[in-house]
């Protein structure tokens, strides 16, 4: 997945943080290669992701993100950011083991 930062500003600091998910954690899921969805039904203007993955130290975190163009770059501007449920996890795992099988 390609882009060239990211995108923060009041508008989503205050969403992704709530739910006691730091900045940091969440630009470290996208270091440590993260299972990417399509999230179509949530937006009609712009391509929305689900991304399922570990900041390294905490516990596995759902994000939803998309990406916007500003100046020339393409940033990936998180939506909203929490940790993940125990089914969540087990799904999570299953599909990275899947993965590594192939």
């Amino acid at each position: 997945m390609n882009f060239d930062g990211f995108d923060w500003d009041e508008g989503n600091l205050g969403k992704c943080c709530k739910h006691g998910v730091t900045v940091a954690q969440i630009e470290a899921v996208f270091a440590n290669d993260p299972l990417v969805l399509a999230d179509s039904g949530h937006s009609d203007v712009e391509a929305r992701f689900h991304a399922i993955g570990t900041s390294g130290a905490a516990r596995p975190v759902f994000l939803v993100f998309t990406f916007r163009v500003v100046e020339g770059a393409r940033l990936l501007r998180p939506i909203s950011a929490r940790y993940m449920h125990a089914q969540e996890i087990a799904f999570y795992e299953k599909e990275i083991s899947g993965s590594e099988e192939r």
